[in-house]
């Protein structure tokens, strides 16, 4: 009697589980697509802030230089006034922990399928048969390199023989 109460109490646990993960995923992608829309509005904005400034007249050629003077390149810029100040980007804590929880979720989920797969029956199936395969091959070579091997010292023994012999 209380095997079939855990028996029912159990998967409609499993599910009322599920349903509460699926409406989380569901809030979570809601908020990360409403983020996304603002990120894109904002871009718009400054891709059309961009268009509509003048171009900048293009940099004066400098003076040429001899050939043999090194020519120097800037690859960054350090010490000049940055163009615009913008804030650096955040992440609300939710939306952190959100992004955390779900890989960690993600690595668990794919670590368990691995292990499970790895212990499957088939696997342990197919591992043993190819590992008995490997020791019958392992065996066969051994013993045609101990003949071979035989064969090389008697033919040794033989040459030697008819060098005293002669």
């Amino acid at each position: 009697m209380l095997a079939v109460g855990v028996l029912t109490v159990v998967p409609a646990l499993l599910c009322l589980l599920l349903v509460v993960a699926l409406v989380r995923s569901e809030r979570a992608s809601r908020r990360d697509l409403a983020a996304a829309r603002a990120d894109l509005s904002d871009l718009r904005e400054r891709l059309d802030d961009l268009e509509r400034r003048p171009a900048a007249p293009p940099p004066a050629e400098p003076a040429e230089a001899p050939a043999d003077a090194p020519v120097e390149f800037v690859i960054t810029g350090l010490g000049q006034e940055p163009e615009t100040d913008l804030p650096a980007p955040t992440v609300d804590r939710a939306v952190f922990a959100d992004i955390v929880l779900r890989e960690t979720v993600v690595k668990a989920a794919s670590l368990a399928h691995g292990v499970r797969r790895g212990l499957a029956p088939e696997s342990r199936n197919r591992i043993r048969f190819e590992m008995k395969q490997e020791v019958r091959r392992s065996r066969k070579q051994r013993r045609a390199d101990v003949k071979a091997a035989r064969r090389d010292l008697h033919a040794r023994q033989r040459a030697a023989l008819a060098e005293e012999g002669s």
